[in-house]
């Protein structure tokens, strides 16, 4: 059993050595605990930082590409050098590495494919109570739109079976944390959560410059991510927002039209109307939507054993004599 731990990064200097140094080095049931660190077109001393501390494998990226590509990427490694189970932890060490023993577990026991780590939010005292709020918010909209029961959608300490890891397709530049969870739970991948410690925090977050902006981009990602997965659902829904009204002024029409003649009120009816065929509009794009998602699983499907196929067969490479580590470029 190998265990692959990656760690996006960007400009983490100064925190990277003591997230590594916090992982552990072995683990019961692991044989064999390997380190990966995503770079993401770091201008500091990230890469040398890594190196120096003794990582497996280093995966550069020329310019800053985001953490939904950083963490595809390390996937994408992962899987060619033979890992079994793959760990996602940061770089600010916000996770404890001891934790990682109690995120792998249900994989261990093939209990789950997929672990989120919980935070104990409300007990963390660098976020302010409306980022608490937030969180809590955040991770209720993910649980309605993937139908699972993950209590912190935002945590990137999360563990993935080899099998789980195949089946990843992140589509969106911004993160992975949602999208993944509502894959999974659109999927019927078994997915579970765990609860965690924390770290008292050693900068802020990079991932958004203002809450509004993170706000609004989540949402945005999660709504994306259930357009793709339930089209129908989501197009039939929003159809019924002209449709109604335009049926009951269509009805208020025709009772004017038998009472009194219509006179005066074909404005009523030219509005119904219009009401009517953009509801009609909407419920089209959904059909079309669900069969675009129909021809979407079976490319997914196409994909996973193909990428299995591929990484299966990667013949694994020891590093030449006296290379450090094994280094990617992207």
């Amino acid at each position: 059993m190998k265990l692959i731990i990656q760690i996006p990064c960007f400009n983490e200097e100064g925190t990277l050595r003591a997230t590594l140094d916090d992982l552990p080095r072995s683990i019961k049931g692991v044989d064999q605990i390997e380190y990966l660190i995503v770079n993401d077109g770091s201008s500091d001393e990230t890469t040398r930082v890594a190196r120096q501390w003794g990582v497996n494998y280093i995966v550069n990226f020329t310019q800053n590409k985001g953490l939904a590509k950083g963490f595809m990427a390390g996937i994408d490694v992962a899987l060619e050098n033979g890992a079994d189970i793959i760990v996602n932890t940061d770089a600010d060490n916000q996770y404890c590495g001891a934790d990682i023993e109690k995120l792998i577990k249900p994989i261990l026991e093939q209990k789950a494919d997929i672990v989120i780590g919980e935070r104990p939010i409300l007990e963390i005292d660098d976020f302010s109570p409306i980022k608490k709020r937030l969180q809590r918010i955040g991770s209720w909209a993910v649980r309605q739109a993937s139908k699972t029961d993950i209590p912190d959608a935002p945590s990137g300490f999360r563990a993935f079976s080899r099998e789980a890891a195949l089946r990843l397709n992140v589509v969106n530049d911004y993160t992975y944390t949602l999208e993944t969870i509502v894959q999974a739970g659109r999927e019927k991948i078994p997915i579970i959560s765990v609860p965690i410690s924390t770290n008292p925090a050693v900068r802020p977050s990079r991932l958004a410059k203002t809450m509004l902006g993170y706000v609004r981009t989540s949402m945005l990602t999660i709504l994306r991510a259930y357009l793709i997965y339930k089209p129908l659902k989501a197009f039939l829904f929003l159809s019924l927002f002209p449709t109604l009204p335009g049926i009951a002024i269509w009805i208020r029409f025709l009772y004017f039209f038998f009472k009194f003649g219509g006179a005066g009120h074909i404005q009523s009816l030219i509005f119904a109307c219009t009401m009517i065929i953009i509801g009609f509009v909407c419920m089209m794009i959904g059909i079309l939507g669900d069969t675009i998602s129909a021809n979407r699983k079976i490319l997914q499907d196409v994909q996973y054993h193909t990428r299995k196929q591929y990484y299966d067969g990667v013949k694994i490479q020891k590093p030449d004599k006296g290379e450090e580590c094994r280094i990617y470029y992207r």
